[in-house]
């Protein structure tokens, strides 16, 4: 786990890599695109080179979320220079709830995580993500909201259980491009 002995804890949020089409079948089980799982590679390549690797992370359940992850996964592995140090396992939760959800629900299931948890990563979609953004930190947040794989990082001093809107300013952003 992260060391959060400061009390500074670290939420990421990804919005998911480049899906396929929404006329290619039902919305939740669209995948990822070939751009998009180099994007999440690269993704989780940048988490690693700046020391974001996730102790808990809260992943949609839908199949461009889930393919997300593994390929962040895959990336914060990588060999350096590209990659970083492995670190320990994540614990990860793939959460039907974080699918259509909006920034109050997201909120929410950060709220679950065990307050000894330091860094956080939550992969989810739009509009909620971009909103939960807006939502920890209504100042720095891009109108625009997120595109695909971009990352958003907020930091805090409150336990996550206890995170209320606005408590959460957005220290660095980045779009992963593999």
């Amino acid at each position: 786990m992260t060391d959060i002995r400061a009390g500074e804890r670290t939420l990421v949020l990804l919005r998911h890599a480049k899906a396929e089409p929404p006329d290619t079948g039902p919305d939740v089980d669209r995948r990822l695109t070939a751009r998009g799982h180099a994007d999440a590679a690269a993704a989780g390549a940048w988490l690693a080179r700046h020391g974001l690797l996730p102790d808990v992370v809260l992943c949609s359940a839908a199949r461009r979320t889930r393919q997300t992850w593994h390929d962040v996964a895959l990336g914060m592995t990588g060999s350096p220079p590209e990659g970083g140090p492995a670190g320990t396992s994540p614990v990860v939760r793939f959460e039907a709830a974080a699918y259509e959800a909006h920034p109050g629900d997201l909120l929410d299931l950060v709220r679950t995580v065990d307050p000894a948890a330091g860094t956080v990563l939550l992969v989810a979609h739009n509009p909620g993500i971009s909103l939960l953004s807006a939502l920890l930190d209504p100042q720095r947040a891009d109108p625009d909201g997120l595109r695909t794989t971009d990352l958003v990082v907020h930091r805090t001093t409150t336990p996550w259980p206890d995170l209320p809107p606005g408590a959460a300013p957005i220290t660095h952003r980045h779009t992963a491009r593999g």
